[in-house]
């Protein structure tokens, strides 16, 4: 998928990124991937679940991707970080 067609979670409001969603849908992008890592995974389904029920009728979740990733920590070992990437579709 393109990486226009992709939302990153992050601290902000979620209806900031149910804005950006929505605004990708209206423009003409049939697809659109919402990725998150770490704390934000629960803010991505929220977003994903805003979306669907209250603004864009007819988008269908088309498939869920739920990884392990592992980064270097502070003290030089690694910590596993979650991620997930939710990928839509009218």
């Amino acid at each position: 998928m393109a990486e226009e067609n992709t939302v990153y979670i992050g601290k902000k409001p979620t209806m900031n990124y149910v804005l950006a969603v929505v605004s990708q849908i209206n423009s003409g992008c049939d697809d659109i991937c919402i990725k998150a890592r770490g704390r934000a995974i629960s803010r991505a389904v929220d977003v994903a679940e805003i979306v669907r029920h209250r603004f864009v009728q007819g988008l269908d979740y088309k498939d869920v991707k739920i990884t392990t990733e592992s980064l270097p920590g502070q003290d030089g070992a690694s910590a596993n970080v979650s991620s997930i990437e939710i990928y839509m579709s009218k």
